[in-house]
């Protein structure tokens, strides 16, 4: 699968919010590619992708924000963070800032790992199945982008959709 989305912020005020959820496995490959274009001032955005990938899934995050020359005052911020759940999962993640004005305040990053082994240690010690631990887990990874969904509905309808796939790792 291949996600490509391009954004230009092209009108005073304009705000864009990009956020992406990825779970993978088996032999699945997931591109998300994303480009924002601020290119004139007083414009936002704000950019948050996350993906779990187990077994031999690979997932690819290619994200570039580019502030043009007369795109003062920008505020921009792109995040993408992975948990890698098998030896042989994969990720490439390159996020970009491509940067032209002084006025601005932006910021990048990305962040690969596993599973936090004392969270898992201590649900182990409650009485949770390993399986559900990690489910728990891995679906509390998620919340921060679902919380970004306003209509309670749709919300709803994705966070069954994810912890469906969260069952199948």
């Amino acid at each position: 699968m291949r996600n490509e989305v391009n954004v230009a912020l092209a009108g005073p005020e304009a705000h864009a919010e990009l956020n992406g959820v990825y779970v993978l496995n088996g032999t699945t490959h997931c591109d998300n590619h994303t480009y924002i274009g601020h290119d004139v001032p007083d414009c936002t955005s704000d950019e948050l992708y996350k993906g779990i990938i187990a077994e031999k899934g690979t997932g690819v995050f290619n994200g570039k924000v580019c502030v043009k020359q007369d795109a003062q005052r920008t505020r921009a911020y792109q995040s993408n963070a992975n948990i890698l759940q098998g030896d042989d999962a994969r990720i490439f993640t390159k996020p970009e800032l491509e940067i032209y004005a002084d006025d601005v305040k932006c910021s990048h990053g990305c962040t690969i790992g596993r599973l936090d082994e004392k969270g898992l240690f201590y649900l182990r010690s409650r009485g949770v199945s390993e399986a559900e631990a990690r489910r728990m887990l891995s679906h509390a990874f998620m919340t921060d982008v679902l919380e970004r969904i306003t209509n309670e509905d749709w919300r709803k309808h994705l966070a069954s959709l994810i912890d469906a796939k969260l069952e199948a790792l």
